[in-house]
């Protein structure tokens, strides 16, 4: 059974491992990862378990009342399994508890699977910033969702 919670400190290995064996996630320093948690940012993580182990993660910040993903990350293993919508919609909700207008995020071009789960949420295509990502250089595809009181199920 999957398990959406509040990610912690303790947690900061395997998002880690996650992220490094996942190739389009954002690569932090574990300095990125502490200052989740160090009350010095208005950020949440929440992490997706099964069987007592991280499966997934995702990393969001909040200015105002826009929200950004900032990360995201499933491990090899758990993907296709709902993991990603599962992070995807318990954000939303939250972001809409706490008075969100609108979030934003950008992903790989090349990242079919990604976009099409924010598609799936109903983010739409916002704008484009050439050469953005390195290692390969790749454009970044930017999304917005606008929030209403519609609710966020998943499109499809």
């Amino acid at each position: 059974m999957l398990r959406v919670r509040d990610g912690c400190v303790g947690d900061i290995p395997a998002m880690m491992k996650l992220e490094r064996d996942c190739a389009t996630a954002g690569h932090w320093t574990e300095q990125n990862y502490l200052r989740i948690f160090d009350g010095s940012t208005t950020r949440l993580c929440l992490v997706v378990e099964g069987a007592a182990a991280v499966l997934g993660f995702i990393v969001v910040s909040s200015v105002g009342d826009e929200w950004e993903v900032e990360n995201i990350a499933v491990g090899q293993e758990a993907r296709r399994r709902g993991v990603g919508s599962r992070l995807v919609s318990e954000f939303m909700e939250r972001a809409r508890a706490r008075g969100a207008a609108s979030v934003f995020l950008e992903v790989r071009e090349s990242n079919g699977p990604a976009r099409t789960l924010y598609e799936k949420y109903a983010f739409v295509e916002a704008g484009r910033r050439k050469g953005y990502y390195s290692g390969p250089v790749e454009d970044a595809v930017l999304y917005r969702r606008e929030l209403t009181g519609d609710g966020d199920r998943a499109i499809g």
